[in-house]
């Protein structure tokens, strides 16, 4: 939702750790140009899908979704709106995430009037850089808008690899108890049957 903002469209692009890969669907893209209704709705629906496959061998670097927001100012410049990151759900099923936009800010006021007299916004020269740590300390931004999404997650073959994904509502009480019990045994009484990697999912 951008309330004080018309006629945007968002740029998407993933981030994944050196051990994905993208396997069916875009790593990046754009969407359409989105307009406000005659209600005076703030919102701006976009309604636009993305299907993305992801493969891996360890969840270290596990994807994210960064979003970049643009529209025309009052002198017909194309310039950002904002700019966040989200990672994927973990869990399969249905997840409703608010994504929260920020821009980077001017120096001074004199090269923020700048700014707005040129057209030449502040702006992040790679937009995947907000997907990451290093350097972020040093950037002053302000908050614009967020962005509602929704995601339909299906994952496949990580119980066999060790890792297990459903929420812990999702745990069986008589197992939740047994897994309980295997906590409190001494460092290497564990049953042989019991996988080294039945609490990953707590990381």
């Amino acid at each position: 939702m951008f309330a004080d903002f018309d006629d945007l469209y968002l740029r998407f692009a993933y981030v994944i750790g050196k051990d994905w890969e993208i396997c069916a669907g875009l790593d990046e893209g754009t969407t359409q140009i989105a307009y406000k209704g005659v209600d005076f709705n703030p919102k701006l629906v976009f309604n636009f899908p993305l299907e993305c496959t992801f493969k891996s061998t360890s969840p270290f670097g596990w994807p994210q979704l960064v979003l970049s927001g643009y529209g025309m100012d009052a002198f017909g410049n194309d310039v950002v709106r904002g700019y966040g990151t989200t990672h994927i759900p973990i869990t399969p099923g249905r997840h409703k995430l608010r994504v929260p936009l920020f821009v980077p800010r001017s120096s001074s006021r004199f090269q923020q009037f700048l700014a707005w007299i040129l057209g030449r916004r502040p702006e992040f020269v790679d937009p995947k850089v907000v997907a990451h740590n290093a350097g972020r300390e040093m950037t002053r931004v302000r908050s614009q808008g967020y962005v509602n999404l929704t995601f339909n997650i299906v994952t496949k073959d990580l119980q066999s690899l060790g890792f297990r994904t459903e929420s812990s509502e999702g745990i069986h009480p008589a197992a939740h108890d047994q897994q309980k019990s295997y906590h409190q045994l001494p460092l290497g009484a564990l049953p042989e049957n019991v996988s080294q990697y039945e609490d990953v999912d707590r990381m």
